[in-house]
């Protein structure tokens, strides 16, 4: 049985490859919808065209009327920022030899729902703080682990795009019933 190669190993002809095409390092994500028609408007079903085989199913948050037996996408959200957290602090220890004892991630957001339920105009919509601890066990100077920790909050990808507010577009597009109701 041969040994898997080394994160260092398998990033090194992805990175000559970016450095000397940069346009091949360039990926757009698609998430798409998969939900069929049904009468509850507070489930979804949620897939990736980058694993045809993968979906989530999601609902509503109990506060805003879901049944609470679902991750709901704040949730979801959150989520995405604690695994990209992880991956990240794990990748970087890797690439700087640092063996990890231990690792924990906690993600918390702060939401007040009567933006979201449309009571108070004046209430925003979505979180309004969001707060990642990370707990680190390693047998490394301290320095190390500072710049370890500094670097994950770099190259954290999800971290990175709420701190930046990417810009973002909605199309809507209204189309007429299959069946040809109003």
């Amino acid at each position: 049985m041969t040994d898997k190669p080394s994160l260092r190993e398998r990033q090194a002809p992805l990175k000559e490859r970016y450095e000397t095409d940069p346009e091949s390092a360039r990926l757009t994500f698609t998430i798409e919808s998969r939900t069929p028609t049904h009468d509850d408007p507070t489930r979804v079903r949620i897939g990736t065209a980058g694993a045809p085989g993968v979906e989530w199913r999601v609902g509503a948050h109990p506060y805003a009327g879901g049944d609470g037996d679902l991750a709901c996408s704040g949730d979801l959200l959150l989520a995405s920022l604690a695994a990209c957290q992880e991956i990240t602090v794990r990748m970087v220890a890797a690439a700087m030899g640092v063996e990890l004892q231990e690792l924990d991630v906690t993600v918390e957001g702060d939401m007040d729902f009567r933006g979201t339920m449309g009571i108070d105009a004046e209430t925003p919509v979505g979180f309004s703080a969001i707060r990642t601890k990370i707990r680190i066990g390693a047998d490394v100077a301290p320095d190390r682990l500072e710049r370890l920790a500094k670097r994950a909050e770099k190259y954290c990808v999800v971290g990175a795009t709420l701190r930046q507010s990417p810009e973002m577009t909605l199309e809507f597009e209204a189309a007429p019933a299959a069946n040809g109701s109003k």
